[in-house]
């Protein structure tokens, strides 16, 4: 057997044994939770460990009582999945009207320490955002936005905008510029041309950009107990989650299902876009 041949054959196995290694590190843990979703606390207390649920024990109840409002003796979970889709589409939308023109005119336009400033952009995430935390909620306190859905909304821009710009920047650059000088000399404006011939081409990293942003604001949870802890009525799904498992009277079941429903939404949002992420993640590493 040559060598070339030896070393295909290997890298084949060994690339089939990682991605079950990963698919099982990754659904057997999300498996027994969404087991544990639908089941009674009684027959997880007589037998914790086990891998199945028999049809005389599942239960919904433990989704009803996550979703059923609190006045109504429920978690209230619907409530903050409205609350986190508000902010994380707040949020998508805010940082790509700021992104998309500061991530073209780092790609075209030329301008003094421009090289640099991609770095500059990801040196924001060498602050921890624990360091941040205070100033910005004294800062918003002041302004009278705490406890606002707005204000954390603005909160999170303000960490998925440099990164926005630098995921973006890779793939404005790889866009002809031939076809954009077409575009001017049919007439168009600069405007015009980003509107009308950049944002079509750019769209797989716009989806793709889009939806780390989404993820990102879907599941933060610091910034979202820092300015919302005092206003229940306006928790998201990550805060009221965290907040409940700390409660004695909520049982492990119900936590189960809350966080079902805090996962599914991301995980049909990102199969629903595959092709669109991989494609935008992957655009504009070949610089030829």
């Amino acid at each position: 057997m040559s060598r070339a041949r030896f070393e295909e054959r290997f890298f084949g196995v060994a690339r089939r044994l990682v991605i079950a290694f990963l698919a099982l590190i990754t659904l057997v843990p999300f498996s027994y939770m969404l087991l544990l979703s639908v089941k009674p606390i009684d027959a997880l207390l007589l037998d914790p460990g086990q891998l199945w649920v028999s049809a005389k024990d599942f239960t919904l109840a433990t989704y009803e009582e996550v979703l059923r409002p609190t006045a109504e003796g429920g978690q209230g979970f619907l409530g903050m999945l409205g609350n986190t889709a508000l902010v994380s589409l707040g949020t998508v939308a805010l940082t790509m009207l700021a992104a998309i023109p500061g991530a073209y005119a780092v790609s075209r336009l030329r301008f003094f320490g421009g090289r640099q400033v991609s770095a500059l952009f990801l040196a924001v995430y060498l602050f921890p955002a624990t360091l941040l935390a205070v100033p910005l909620f004294v800062m918003f306190a002041r302004l009278g936005l705490q406890g606002s859905l707005v204000g954390l909304a603005i909160v999170y821009i303000a960490q998925t905008v440099p990164v926005s710009i630098y995921m973006m920047k890779n793939y404005f650059a790889t866009i002809p510029y031939s076809i954009e000088e077409a575009a001017a000399l049919d007439g168009c404006s600069r405007l015009q041309t980003v509107r009308k011939v950049v944002l079509p081409l750019a769209l797989p990293s716009l989806m793709a950009t889009g939806l780390y942003i989404f993820m990102i604001a879907w599941n933060e949870f610091l910034f979202a107990l820092l300015f919302l802890a005092a206003a229940p009525d306006k928790w998201t799904v990550s805060l009221g989650l965290q907040l409940l498992s700390n409660g004695v009277e909520v049982s492990k079941t119900v936590l189960m299902a809350g966080s079902v429903v805090l996962t599914v939404p991301v995980v049909l949002l990102f199969f629903a876009a595959e092709r669109l992420l991989t494609e935008g993640l992957t655009s504009g590493a070949d610089k030829s």
